[in-house]
């Protein structure tokens, strides 16, 4: 049972958000927003839909600086700045075919991109492993139990990937997705959902590509189209979006696996996590619990040791951020900082060496690469990221991590990392209200996130996933873009939820089953005043820029 309560019953909290900051270090805007800007883009196609031309605007200024220091000392022969920014961003406009045309030179193209591309790429650094031979098709009963299938295939009606079971014996079903959306869009219309049994079945157009999820796990129409924009967001963390354009313009059939090939681990960890991890969700950042001054040192350790065209410095410890640096001007998007933890957790390649990764970052940039020195520090579970502009800087980026590395270990900050990780989040104990089960909580200004550790009754994984059906219902029906809630009461059999939305933040509160109103809104006070005592711990409050 639902029942929605007024916002003046609950008091604390909305003027002055636990957990913000007038500094954010990850963009802000609400998710929901921007999915209906971009399914609005399917109607109204002459506004672009990707983020593009930032990398090249700090190539640009990178080279108008370099001029006015050489124009100072000497009189150079520069070259173009233009010129320079299409080479450095691999700008993709030249192409002269046709559309369709295919001919002997554009087959020639194509395998020679095939190559470029796959000798530049993440797929170079991550271990070799054959996938795994997956018997289940569509008329296997195993296939059929999934609760959450996710379809990627080409507009030529090609299979791209398949969450279960193996593409090549998934063609007749691709065919048919392929010609339904096909049918829908010669009406110059946009199929987005079929309501089928107990499936809900959507369906998202990002041109070359078709995503497709059908789910039986109760989300909403608007969840697993954020869900699709992930899947999709991962491919072109490989491939940029350019680069995808323009292989399809060569050849609209085109088998798309050739250049995938090995990055099904990193759709499956994705897929994974978007079922169990509370940050989807959100769209937030989970910060790892450390005492501030300790995240402090740490801050002005990378801050420091700033060398020229670093863009982002990235400190993450068991897919938590500790801290990140960012280059005036230029924040990240949680999303896509969501793509780069789920890149680490997916490969264990990057734990035995430095490794040099060409990234691309679909919400901040999606037509060209920031150039990524991945490196694990000691023996310690952080991870340090710099991203760069220059496809050339790893000896910088490798002098760059040796300076931050003995700074955090001067000071401890690595013991102090690894303490955190063992330790783990706070329990629902440690924040003291009795009938407090567990909890979610995000601010809205650092879109960042905090919930405490699993515990009674949660300690079960089966448990864990009920809980967090819950929590996805209670958020879809408070973000219901019909009739959204503010504030919404629900009573089930295993325990009683409370969704809280402000312009400052979301909370999602489980207690038993028998708490009443009157007790869940006076228990998720004393957790937004808890939240406030800890904030400095549990959240990044001033992160510092180059």
């Amino acid at each position: 049972m639902a029942t929605s309560l007024h916002s003046n019953q609950i008091s604390a909290g909305q003027e002055h958000a636990p957990g913000g900051s007038q500094n954010p270090v990850l963009v802000t805007k609400d998710s929901y927003e921007e999915l209906e800007e971009d399914l609005s883009l399917d109607v109204d196609q002459s506004r672009p839909r990707h983020a593009s031309g930032v990398i090249a605007e700090i190539v640009e200024s990178r080279q108008h600086s370099e001029v006015d220091s050489n124009q100072n000392n000497a009189a150079v022969d520069y070259p173009a700045t233009d010129q320079q920014v299409k080479g450095i961003t691999a700008d993709t406009n030249h192409l002269s075919l046709g559309d369709g045309q295919l001919t002997d030179e554009s087959e020639v193209f194509v395998e020679e991109e095939e190559q470029r591309l796959r000798s530049g790429s993440v797929l170079q650094t991550v271990e070799k492993t054959k996938p795994a031979v997956v018997e289940e098709d569509i008329h296997s009963a195993a296939w059929k139990k999934h609760k959450k299938h996710i379809f990627i295939l080409s507009e030529a009606g090609k299979p791209i990937y398949s969450r279960y079971g193996n593409e090549d014996k998934l063609v007749t079903l691709m065919g048919v997705i392929q010609a339904l959306m096909s049918f829908v869009q010669d009406d110059k219309d946009s199929l987005r959902s079929v309501v089928a049994g107990g499936h809900l079945i959507v369906f998202l157009l990002r041109q070359p590509l078709m995503l497709v999820a059908a789910s039986s796990t109760g989300e909403s129409q608007q969840q697993l189209f954020l869900q699709l924009r992930y899947m999709y967001n991962q491919i072109l963390s490989v491939l940029t979006h350019t680069q995808l354009n323009r292989i399809f313009e060569q050849r609209r059939n085109y088998d798309l696996r050739r250049l995938l090939s090995g990055t099904e681990r990193f759709l499956n960890s994705l897929a994974d996590l978007m079922d169990s991890d509370p940050c989807f969700l959100l769209t937030a950042v989970r910060g790892l619990p450390l005492d501030n001054t300790v995240r402090d040192v740490i801050g002005q350790s990378m801050q420091s040791a700033k060398v020229k065209d670093l863009v982002f410095a990235i400190l993450i410890a068991d897919g938590q951020l500790v801290t990140l640096v960012h280059m005036k001007k230029y924040i990240l998007h949680p999303a896509d900082l969501h793509l780069v933890i789920n890149l680490l957790k997916a490969s264990t390649s990057f734990e035995t060496s430095d490794s040099w990764v060409p990234l691309c970052l679909p919400n901040f940039d999606s037509s060209g690469y920031l150039y990524s020195h991945i490196s694990y520090l000691d023996d310690s579970p952080a991870c340090l990221l710099l991203m760069t502009v220059d496809q050339m800087a790893f000896k910088e980026m490798e002098n760059c991590k040796q300076k931050i590395l003995e700074k955090l270990k001067k000071h401890n900050c690595l013991a102090a990392i690894k303490d955190s990780v063992k330790r783990g989040s706070y329990t629902c104990q440690e924040v003291g209200i009795s009938e407090l089960r567990h909890f979610l909580y995000k601010n809205k200004s650092t879109a960042q996130f905090t919930a405490p550790s699993w515990g009674a009754p949660y300690s079960d994984p089966a448990e864990q996933e009920r809980l967090f059906s819950l929590y996805r219902f209670v958020h879809q029906k408070v973000h219901n873009p019909a009739r959204p809630l503010k504030i919404l009461f629900y009573v089930g059999s295993h325990e009683s939820a409370l969704g809280w939305i402000t312009s400052g933040f979301e909370l999602y509160a489980v207690f038993s089953p028998l708490t009443t109103k009157q007790v869940a809104i006076l228990a998720v006070n004393k957790i937004l005043k808890w939240i406030k005592k800890e904030e400095e711990r549990l959240f990044i409050l001033n992160p510092p820029e180059y």
